[in-house]
């Protein structure tokens, strides 16, 4: 797929819309206070072998992309030091809370378990707090526990019960209250008990499907004497990702029908990609689509009947809303919403276990608040929610923080909120400004549920190519180029 726009990067803030306040030491003395009672220092608790399935809530917990997502107080210098997360505190400081760093934006539920993980040490033996609260008024702490530390490194684990149901959690770690200290930290988790609520299509499996048939595995299946062939496979073919549908499947039910047949024998879920828009992609390198209204509407058709009642994950329509604007009359707009929100109807209608998301744009396109109403217009309130970020580059948090604030958008506006998904296939070293084929991109997070979002997924095909462009001038959209896949694989 391409994306026929200019994109750029710079830097972006933590996610969570509160953290400005939490550069001010009186915002610090307030939102964090001292704790109703104050426990002994614990011992390591030993983490359990046998939990349930989990979610995980925290974004970079081994902080392999910096400090992203994670903000510190004014009273504590923060930074990524030998792959850990070192935060540095002066003199001065009176009490645990004005030295303060940690996550927010993580949303609790009340009576759900979660477990906090995390491993840390100290340049002094002492204790410090660390806390998973409501990161506004009244401030609430479901978890308050005081950890000794000291020079070596030990692995805390605490189950709890959350109390407080909220969108606006945080991870906090609480270090003043003594003279000057280094606390040094990883592996930071906070996992939610059961892949989802309810019958959903995470619960109903054991894990994401991985498609045997993609582009990769086939090239590393046929090429197995090339150099590269072993680290495609193991890297990138042998991961999770989506398995685009479009005008190129002769039988759209029977190739949905047997990929999610498939995916149902091994128990896993598959990932599916609808792109077949009439003016797909404005024309550009990946335009096509149906050649009318009513093609597109009984293409879509036949593609929920493939779906049955078994459980899958529809991406409705890669940039469809996004590129509203290269629509050539209001018509033709209308048009294209009204064909997006029949594509949501017949799956709200006719595939009960299928979670589906409207392609929502990325974080430097549209503005959240006109996402916001295009997807209310396309019918995104009829289906689980919407993704962002297909084929392109943004780091994760930042798409984090551009789906809350379309969320924000949608509740201002409409009342309700929804959950979302971010490709994360090829931001592993963010966007250089470039869409088309860029070199110097890598590997994401590998498809997951949690991490910010309600899934991380490789939407994109890692190698497959975006059009004649880049680092891949010969290379038509779609096709797949070892050369791209292995300089995603080392980042160059």
């Amino acid at each position: 797929m391409a994306l026929p726009f200019p994109t750029m990067l710079s830097g972006f803030a933590p996610r969570s819309i509160s953290l400005a306040a939490l550069t001010l030491a009186s915002a610090l003395t307030v939102s964090c206070g001292p704790a109703a009672s104050v426990e002994a220092a614990d011992t390591p608790p030993l983490e359990s072998t046998s939990r349930a399935a989990t979610t995980e809530l925290i974004l970079n917990g081994n902080f392999n992309s910096g400090t992203t997502s994670w903000w510190n107080g004014a009273n504590t210098q923060s930074r990524v030091e030998n792959g850990q997360w070192r935060l540095d505190v002066p003199n001065g400081t009176a009490n645990a809370w004005d030295a303060i760093a940690g996550q927010s934006g993580i949303p609790l539920a009340s009576g759900q378990a979660y477990t906090l993980s995390f491993t840390v040490s100290a340049s002094e033996s002492v204790s410090i707090r660390t806390t998973v609260q409501l990161e506004s008024a009244p401030f609430t702490a479901t978890l308050d526990k005081q950890v000794a530390v000291n020079g070596t490194a030990r692995r805390y684990s605490f189950p709890f019960t959350s109390s407080v149901s909220s969108a606006q959690g945080q991870v906090t770690f609480q270090i003043g209250g003594r003279g000057a200290l280094t606390v040094r930290l990883d592996d930071i988790s906070l996992t939610r008990e059961g892949g989802s609520t309810g019958s959903g299509p995470i619960a109903m499996t054991n894990g994401f499907y991985v498609d045997p048939n993609s582009n990769p595995a086939v090239w590393a299946r046929n090429n197995g004497g090339d150099g590269r062939a072993a680290r495609i496979q193991s890297d990138i073919a042998s991961k999770p990702m989506a398995r685009w549908f479009g005008n190129w499947n002769s039988d759209i039910t029977s190739a949905v029908s047997s990929y999610v047949g498939a995916a149902a024998a091994a128990n896993k879920l598959p990932v599916l990609v609808a792109y077949n828009i009439p003016g797909r992609d404005c024309g550009s390198h990946s335009g096509g689509g149906a050649g009318t209204p009513d093609a597109y509407r009984a293409w879509f058709s036949a593609f929920v009947s493939g779906l049955g009642n078994r459980p899958a994950i529809v991406l409705i329509e890669p940039d469809a809303l996004a590129q509203l604007d290269c629509m050539p009359s209001d018509w033709d707009r209308q048009n294209r919403l009204d064909l997006l929100r029949y594509a949501t109807e017949q799956l709200r209608d006719r595939a009960p276990n299928t979670w589906a998301y409207m392609d929502g744009g990325n974080a430097r396109w549209i503005a959240p608040d006109t996402m916001a109403q295009r997807l209310q217009s396309a019918g995104t309130g009829n289906i689980r929610g919407f993704v962002a970020n297909i084929s392109n580059f943004y780091p994760t948090a930042e798409t984090v923080t551009y789906g809350n604030a379309v969320n924000a958008a949608l509740s201002s506006r409409y009342g309700y909120t929804k959950a979302f998904v971010v490709d994360t296939s090829r931001n592993g070293n963010g966007s250089n400004g470039e869409w088309c084929n860029p070199g110097g991109r890598k590997l994401g997070t590998p498809s997951q549920a949690g991490g910010g979002a309600e899934m991380l997924v490789w939407v994109k095909t890692p190698g497959d190519s975006d059009g004649q462009c880049g680092i891949a001038p010969g290379v038509p959209a779609g096709q797949f180029d070892p050369e791209i896949a292995w300089r995603l694989i080392h980042g160059t």
